[in-house]
């Protein structure tokens, strides 16, 4: 049986099923174009630290709260 909250957008942190509160947008300049933008999603509890893993290699575009009718995924 699949639970609703299986389907709902959840954190990108390895193993963290946490709904998803932000979306960090980024890019690794080496092999993607400037105008593309990944999306990371991220609770609150791990906007700090997936956005510093992003920030320290440069990757790290923008910062934004995510809301589920947004309509992303991750």
């Amino acid at each position: 049986m699949v639970e609703e909250t299986d389907l709902a957008p959840q954190c990108s942190a390895k193993g963290c099923r946490a709904a998803a509160s932000w979306r960090l947008h980024w890019n690794n300049p080496k092999i993607h174009t400037p105008d593309r933008r990944k999306t990371w999603l991220a609770c609150d509890e791990h906007r700090t630290t997936l956005g510093s893993f992003l920030d320290a290699r440069r990757f790290l575009r923008e910062v934004v709260p995510f809301t589920p009718s947004d309509g992303t995924t991750h």
